[in-house]
């Protein structure tokens, strides 16, 4: 469940407040306009998305029984060496320091 959802059902009683240049906000009122809904609205939207998009692989992990069985399997194999990922994470780079 989207914490989007779950504001429907609550009412807003935390603030948050945050700085923005000129352009941003301008950027952020014309965008707000074209979906019809305030700054503070749009910008709530925006950032609790991303946040979610952020999170989303850290915090659940939804597999079929079938494939959640060849996951664990494949967690269960005894490491194997690979010569040619060894060589490669083995040679210098460009992070390198000289």
């Amino acid at each position: 469940m989207s914490i989007e959802q779950d504001d429907s059902k609550t009412a807003k009683s935390e603030r948050l407040s945050l700085r923005a240049n000129p352009k941003q906000r301008t950027l952020l009122k014309e965008a707000s306009q074209v979906e019809g809904t305030t700054v503070s609205d749009f910008v709530l939207r925006s950032a609790t998305r991303a946040a979610e998009d952020v999170l989303a692989d850290r915090r659940s992990f939804v597999l079929s029984e079938d494939r959640w069985k060849a996951f664990i399997d494949i967690l269960d194999r005894p490491a194997q060496e690979l010569p040619r990922l060894r060589k490669l994470l083995e040679a210098s780079n460009v992070l390198d320091e000289e």
